[in-house]
């Protein structure tokens, strides 16, 4: 996103139409394919174009309409910000809407298609939560945590007491004394 200080940038929006045609109708092409595959009965090859040809027109139709509509409105307001991604994925949705042939599966995939894309869009763009910094190395950032959560060993041992992988200095001396007044064994000394 961009912030209020930067001068916008036009980008081309017909070429990234094609572009988002030719990918997702490509994709559309995979599903096609595979579908083709799945009938019960032998359709032959051609039955990716001829009978489910239309998955691959959706497809098509679905990913050039909304990258079109993502920047040509991006162009016009000259803001880059999530609320281009929602107006693009509302058309977007609207197409695979145009499917079922109802006004209101054309508005409800678009809805639902717009809010899913503008959050998406809002929230950074990425599943995976929190982006890292690139330039720190996974180990030096682990570590950092831990140490900015690491508390005393006495303050652990005062809350949890001695045990459990949990030791304080002296632990043996006290182990040894403890294990002779109660038992009367005598433990050697760790070498």
């Amino acid at each position: 996103m961009a912030s209020g200080d930067e001068q916008y940038h036009p980008k081309d929006a017909v070429k990234a139409a094609i572009n988002g045609t030719l990918i997702t109708g490509a994709a559309g092409t995979l599903v096609s394919a595979v579908q083709n595959t799945l009938t019960k009965r032998n359709v032959g090859a051609w039955g990716v174009v001829t009978r489910s040809g239309g998955t691959i027109a959706i497809f098509a139709a679905v990913g050039g309409t909304y990258e079109f509509t993502r920047l040509a409105s991006a162009n016009l307001r000259e803001k880059d910000d999530s609320l281009n991604t929602a107006i693009g994925g509302f058309l977007a949705g609207s197409v695979l809407g145009l499917r079922f042939g109802t006004t209101p599966a054309v508005l409800g995939m678009g809805a639902l298609t717009a809010v899913v894309l503008g959050a998406y869009d809002y929230t950074g763009g990425a599943l995976t939560g929190y982006k890292k910094s690139p330039e720190m190395d996974e180990f030096e950032r682990k570590e950092l945590l831990r140490k900015n959560r690491r508390r005393p060993i006495e303050q652990t041992i005062s809350e949890l007491g001695e045990g459990r992988g949990i030791y304080g200095p002296g632990y043996d001396e006290r182990r040894r004394e403890r294990i002779k007044e109660r038992y009367g064994i005598d433990v050697p000394a760790k070498s």
